[in-house]
C-alpha cells in the first residue's frame, strides 16, 4: 500500500476504499500529516484542476469531496500537535431568505478538504449571526451564498454589517445569479462561480491573513 493508494481512491470516487485507504496506510505507520497532506488534500487539488478543465463535473466533484471527507474522518482523531492546527478558520453560509445548499455545501467540503477548519452556518443566515461568528473565531475569511436574485440583497446587507463592526474579514460571494461584477458593487473582496475557484481565494486571502 502508498498514499497513491489514497490519492487515486479520491480520484475514483470510491468512498469505501478511501477509508479502507487510509486506515491501511495507518496501520502500516505512514505519517498521518502525510496521508492528510499527500493523498487527501493533493486528490482534492486534482479534483479542482480536472474540473477547470472541463474533465469533472459537479456532480464528481461532490462524490470526491463525500469521499475525500470519509477519509479526513479517520484522519482527525490521530491529528495531534502541529498537524492538528488548521491552515485557518473559513465560515461559509446561505444568506438571509435563501433555502439553497448545494453549492455552498460543496465548497465547504472543498475548502475542508484542503486544509482549512470550516465552520458552516447553513441556509437562511442573518448578516448578525456571520458577524458574531465572524467576533467569535476571529475567521479571516468568510463566504457568502445566494441562488435567488431575490436574495442577492442579503449579501450586500451582509458585508454592510461586517464591515459597520469594524471587522476587516475577507468577504467572499457567489451563486448562480452572483457576477463579479456584483461583488464590486457590493464591496466583496473576491468573487467565484465554482467551488474550486472558492478554494483558490480562501488560499490567497489565508495567506494574506497570516503573512
Amino acid at each position: 500500500m502508498s498514499i497513491k493508494n489514497v490519492f487515486d481512491a479520491v480520484l475514483d470516487l470510491d468512498e469505501e476504499v478511501v477509508v479502507e485507504a487510509v486506515k491501511a496506510e495507518i496501520e502500516t505507520g505512514t505519517n498521518v500529516n502525510d496521508v492528510l497532506e499527500q493523498g487527501l488534500i493533493a486528490a482534492m487539488d486534482e479534483v479542482g484542476k480536472r474540473f477547470s478543465e472541463g474533465d469533472l463535473f459537479v456532480p464528481e466533484m461532490l462524490m470526491a469531496a463525500e469521499a475525500m471527507k470519509a477519509g479526513l474522518e479517520q484522519v482527525k482523531p490521530l491529528l495531534k500537535g502541529e498537524a492538528a492546527q488548521s491552515k485557518g478558520i473559513f465560515i461559509i453560509g446561505t444568506v438571509k431568505g435563501d433555502l439553497h445548499d448545494i453549492g455552498k455545501n460543496l465548497c465547504a467540503m472543498m475548502v475542508e478538504g484542503a486544509g482549512y477548519d470550516v465552520i458552516d452556518l447553513g441556509i437562511d443566515v442573518e448578516p448578525e449571526v456571520f458577524v458574531e461568528r465572524i467576533k467569535e473565531t476571529g475567521a479571516p475569511v468568510i463566504a457568502l451564498s445566494a441562488l435567488l436574485t431575490t436574495t442577492m440583497p442579503a449579501m450586500a446587507e451582509t458585508i454592510e454589517k461586517v464591515r459597520a463592526a469594524g471587522l476587516d474579514t475577507k468577504v467572499l460571494v457567489g451563486g448562480a445569479p452572483v457576477s463579479q461584477q456584483y461583488a464590486d458593487k457590493i464591496g466583496a473582496n473576491g468573487y467565484s462561480d465554482d467551488a474550486p475557484g472558492c478554494v483558490e481565494l480562501v488560499k490567497k486571502f489565508m495567506t494574506l491573513a497570516n503573512s
